[in-house]
């Protein structure tokens, strides 16, 4: 066994990328503290090659260094778009026919892995490091939905809780 040398990995270029099929999927940003979570955010967004990213609030936004540090070219390749107010990106996604899901521990949330998602443009909110998702928008939610947790804290970081919620609608979509 041995690893493959980049040249090895038939990955497109930023060019062919933009032409590539999305996955209808909008990951939300409200309120990230850590410009290197977001930077984390879009390489997993390239990676899955999800629509595009909203940053919303306090939020860094590209070129940051912290972001271009832990995006390493993503931020090339992803669309995005900055909306300060996370309602006004709620709204716009509403009327856009986009179901909107929350990543948040809530008395009506259901696990990732149970949801059904029936085929629907999806926009992902990922909240806060400290606080999660903002108030002022959790009745705007469609669905909450949480990642089964079996240790002794009660969240995962917001850059690894995209990773896995991004995985599993990528999983869904190209499985069907």
């Amino acid at each position: 066994m041995r690893k493959l040398k980049l040249s090895e990995l038939s990955r497109v270029s930023v060019d062919e990328y933009n032409f590539l099929p999305k996955l209808p999927v909008v990951a939300v940003l409200d309120n990230i503290r850590s410009a290197m979570n977001v930077g984390s955010v879009f390489r997993t967004a390239d990676a899955f090659a999800i629509e595009r990213i909203i940053i919303c609030g306090i939020s860094a936004t590209p070129p940051n260094r912290e972001i271009t540090k832990t995006a390493i070219g993503a931020t090339e390749s992803v669309r995005w778009e900055y909306i300060e107010d996370i309602s006004e990106a709620v709204f716009s996604l509403k009327k856009q026919g986009y179901l909107i899901v929350g990543v948040e521990q809530t008395d009506k949330s259901v696990t990732l892995e149970t949801t059904d998602f029936k085929n629907n443009k999806i926009a992902v909110i990922f909240g806060n490091e400290v606080d999660g998702i903002s108030d002022k928008i959790m009745e705007d939610m469609d669905i909450c939905v949480e990642i089964p947790q079996y240790g002794t804290k009660h969240s995962l970081n917001v850059s690894v809780c995209a990773g896995i919620v991004l995985w599993e609608l990528t999983k869904r979509y190209y499985d069907h």
